[in-house]
């Protein structure tokens, strides 16, 4: 697992014990992929840095700075698919836009193919073909504006081996102009990088910190709401032999596409309102027939505002359950919130949500009843031995495997913690 200080450790699954750490060069906001002869890990940083470490003692293999970008970083995890690890990049140049000096924007996300076992950039295929160039307009504060810019890659990519090919959704455009690949699920060919075909869900949909920033110098005219994706497309197969492309946005909107005809829209579902950090956050989860998406619609109106979780049956839309958000117990401490913005994970008749009051539950997938509800707000004894709190969470999910759920509390922005909690079956 990665953490905020870059550290990367390897831990004993039963134990928590360290076998050992290494340390990146910045925060580590991505999962941690493994090879399947668990020789060697990969996970990126927010500089904008891949890594590959042997998985025996955590020496480095190689390093790959993927975008030169300055405002890029990696939050959406690599995926390792045969010999070739595929990357998303997202960016950071939003909060950079603050600065009414800064020449807003120039960054556009993408999606790099590497040699797993060298780090050798194969292919990298950019969101928005065109580059950013210069407006030709200035700022209030006299700075020369760039775009079309955005686009970012938050989330992981989703493979189709069958279809060889490779689906990732996008953010908000940053700047002016507006591009057409902006808050969109796009195809790319596994093997080569081209864009095979794009969908757009929000168009003109331009935002940046500024907008929200008391020098709004660099908020684009006539902006948008800040409706991008920040969760990756999930990819099911119908009982008839159809197969869907099902994509949630902050817009609260869900949108299930045919990935074998150039994404054309099958249906569409609006569950929350959306916002800013509003609708789905950072992802959803699937079984065989349904789909299941946490509502954040966080907001500053208090700690009860936002949160619950939706069952989509995932051939229609239809709505199969809807669990509300327990009311927050934790209202006087400061980030505390019924929004539920964390990735859900989902294993057979459960499924497994956390929120920003720091509560993971686990819901009956059948009639989304509560099953058990474990509030990590307290202090923990550590197998480290080190001081530990609890906290929100927010944008990583449960990781479930051999009987064990492993997953971290506390988030910056939220509740602030700094534990991982490791569960079993009936503590055996």
């Amino acid at each position: 697992m990665g953490s905020e200080d870059g550290t990367v450790y390897s831990l004993d699954a039963h134990t928590g014990c360290t076998y050992w750490s290494y340390k990146a060069e910045t925060t580590v906001k991505t999962a941690v992929s493994v090879d399947s002869a668990g020789h060697a890990v990969f996970f990126g940083d927010t500089n904008g840095n891949v890594y590959a470490l042997l998985a025996e003692n955590g020496s480095l293999l190689w390093r790959s700075h993927v975008e030169p970008h300055p405002a890029a970083r990696l939050t959406g995890s690599p995926v390792l698919v045969g010999d070739r690890l595929y990357v998303p990049v997202s960016s950071g140049e939003e909060g950079a836009a603050m600065d009414p000096k800064y020449p807003c924007c120039s960054f556009r996300g993408s999606v790099v193919a590497l040699d797993a076992q060298s780090g050798r950039i194969i292919w990298k295929a950019y969101t928005i073909p065109q580059g950013a160039s210069l407006t030709g307009r200035h700022n209030s504060a006299g700075t020369k504006l760039w775009g079309p810019s955005g686009a970012a890659v938050w989330s992981s990519p989703t493979v189709d081996l069958k279809a060889q090919a490779i689906y990732v959704a996008t953010g908000n455009g940053y700047s002016e102009p507006d591009s057409k690949y902006s808050d969109a699920v796009l195809a790319f060919d596994l093997k080569s990088g081209k864009m095979l075909w794009s969908k757009q869900f929000t168009s003109k949909d331009r935002w940046n910190i500024a907008c929200v920033a008391p020098d709004r110098a660099n908020c684009p005219q006539s902006p948008g709401n800040d409706f991008d994706f920040g969760s990756p497309p999930i990819l099911r197969s119908l009982p008839d032999g159809r197969r869907l492309l099902i994509a949630a946005q902050k817009s609260g909107i869900v949108h299930a596409l045919d990935p074998d005809h150039h994404g054309a829209v099958v249906w569409e579902v609006r569950i929350s309102h959306g916002g800013p950090l509003g609708g789905i956050q950072w992802g959803g989860g699937a079984d065989n027939s349904v789909v299941y998406f946490p509502r954040s619609d966080w907001d500053d109106s208090g700690p009860d505002a936002g949160g619950g979780l939706y069952a989509l049956k995932i051939a229609t839309g239809e709505k199969v359950w809807y669990a509300p958000p327990p009311k927050p117990s934790c209202a006087a401490t400061p980030g505390c919130s019924a929004a539920q913005m964390a990735p859900v994970t989902v294993i057979p008749e459960v499924v497994f949500s956390g929120s920003l009051d720091g509560h993971l539950r686990a819901y009956d997938t059948n009639n989304g009843t509560v099953v058990w509800d474990f509030d990590a707000l307290h202090d923990f004894s550590t197998v480290n031995g080190a001081k530990a709190h609890g906290g929100s969470m927010n944008q990583s999910g449960p990781a479930i495997v051999d009987g064990m759920l492993f997953v971290n509390a506390g988030y910056t922005n939220a509740i602030d913690g700094n534990v991982l909690l490791a569960f079993s079956v009936d503590g055996k």
